[in-house]
């Protein structure tokens, strides 16, 4: 293996982007935003965009993309950022079918933005398959196919075990589903992008400035206070790290690899033309992609909690965790069992403890916070970003009316219960894939204990 960490395969493969100058002194500012991901770029961008008067300014403690947006496995897709069923009981199913829509939409929103922009970022909208290959996969398959439908993705296609070899050959696939909604991207391309356009929209991004605290009015640094009327809090899974955070989020780690570029006869061998998304029906899940230069990058949970919530800003991967998913790719394509691992990487994501992302806004305190996207950030940052910008505007939309505007957010369990309660729900999960992967044929009820433990 080439390189394990440096933040992630995808920088490594662009090279890492110069610093931005610190702050270096106070200064007031309309609005400041804490965060330069994917959440606090978009804002910035539809902000300036909607009042080009607006002084706002973005601090970041490292650089623009380097969190979750400059690692992730690159889904564009259109996937609702938590429960359909929780915001249903509290907001009804057409606020849901609603939420759906604008994902949908969203996913075509950055796209056009992208290429309006000139944002290369190897932007290619394929769709997304999810795979079974045992009968109690493909059963759980076939129920998640009709609660899709009843939440909105009305043109999502189940495929036979034919259907989805003539897509790509996944080894011992029973079936799979389609869904068009979903464009493979370059995370790390897409974020320097970004953060250029809303630098050349006027704003300036301040990196390696750690905000220290947050209150009305204020956001803290060693180098001085940024002053202004509203504070918009983008920090996702580094969310912990603030006064007072450590049990809003789980900060959950999600590791990847990815293999050399792959010979022209293992492309035949595979097929994978389309260039679909691709993930599976596991318990412990797997997702990936064909990268625009020919490999595969796959990723999965691997160790999914330090405890106490710690951090590994530079993404080093363990050798269990890289060798397991590199179990999982020769699984599932065998012909790869000889290729070279170049990179291994992980990541932190932000979890709430219902698995629903939220959005607030305190029109009194001048507070707004956004995230929790549960590893589906990609797409619903942007349409977080937007419902944010109304939101400060004093905009009544429908943006503003969808059920993750409000959503209650409840507070983790203390240690050592949350990094028992995690440990435990994936040594669960994986407990119950060995059993099906074994030959049961109706889903485990060890992992219907660990869906109660996690409580998604």
């Amino acid at each position: 293996m080439a390189v394990n960490g440096n933040v992630s395969f995808w920088f490594q493969q662009i090279g890492h982007p110069a610093r931005r100058a610190p702050l270096t002194g106070s200064c007031e500012v309309d609005v400041c935003i804490v965060g330069a991901g994917y959440s606090g770029l978009w804002t910035a961008y539809y902000l300036k965009r909607a009042d080009p008067s607006l002084r706002i300014a973005v601090l970041e403690r490292e650089f623009a993309g380097f969190g979750a947006s400059g690692r992730n496995g690159g889904w564009l897709s259109a996937k609702i950022p938590g429960s359909a069923k929780r915001y249903a009981r509290a907001r009804g199913r057409d606020a849901v079918l609603a939420f759906q829509r604008r994902m949908t939409d969203a996913v075509d929103e950055v796209i056009a933005v992208a290429e309006t922009e000139g944002i290369d970022a190897d932007a290619r909208k394929s769709g997304y398959l999810r795979v079974a290959y045992s009968p109690a996969q493909l059963a759980r398959l076939t129920a998640s196919h009709e609660a899709d439908r009843h939440w909105g993705h009305v043109d999502q296609i189940e495929l036979s075990a034919a259907e989805l070899t003539e897509r790509v050959r996944v080894d011992g696939a029973l079936g799979g589903l389609f869904n068009p909604h979903c464009a493979r991207i370059n995370p790390a391309k897409f974020a320097i992008g970004l953060a250029r356009l809303v630098e050349r929209g006027g704003v300036p991004i301040y990196e390696s400035t750690p905000v220290t605290s947050i209150e009305p009015g204020a956001a803290h640094t060693p180098f001085g206070t940024v002053r202004a009327q509203h504070v918009v809090r983008a920090t996702e899974g580094y969310t912990s790290s603030l006064p007072g955070g450590r049990r809003s989020v789980l900060p959950m780690n999600s590791s990847m690899i990815v293999t050399e570029p792959l010979p022209t006869e293992t492309w035949a061998a595979i097929g994978w033309q389309g260039a679909e998304l691709l993930s599976d029906q596991t318990h412990a899940y797997m997702y990936g992609q064909r990268t625009a230069d020919g490999r595969i990058a796959i990723g999965g949970r691997g160790n999914p909690y330090r405890f106490g919530g710690g951090l590994n800003p530079r993404g080093s991967t363990g050798a269990s965790t890289v060798q397991a998913l590199r179990e999982t790719l020769t699984r599932i394509f065998p012909s790869t069992a000889t290729l070279r691992i170049d990179h291994a990487w992980s990541g932190v994501l932000a979890v709430p403890r219902d698995w629903c992302a939220s959005i607030h806004f305190d029109r009194h305190t001048g507070l707004a916070r956004m995230g929790g996207y549960t590893g589906h950030g990609v797409t619903a940052t942007n349409l977080a970003a937007r419902t944010v910008r109304d939101l400060l505007l004093g905009r009544d939309t429908e943006l503003t009316r969808l059920p993750w505007v409000d959503h209650p957010v409840r507070r983790w369990e203390p240690e050592p219960l949350r990094w028992l309660g995690v440990q435990g729900m994936y040594a669960a999960y994986r407990a119950a894939d060995r059993t099906e992967f074994g030959g049961r044929t109706t889903t485990s009820p060890i992992a219907k204990i660990a869906d109660l433990i996690s409580g998604r």
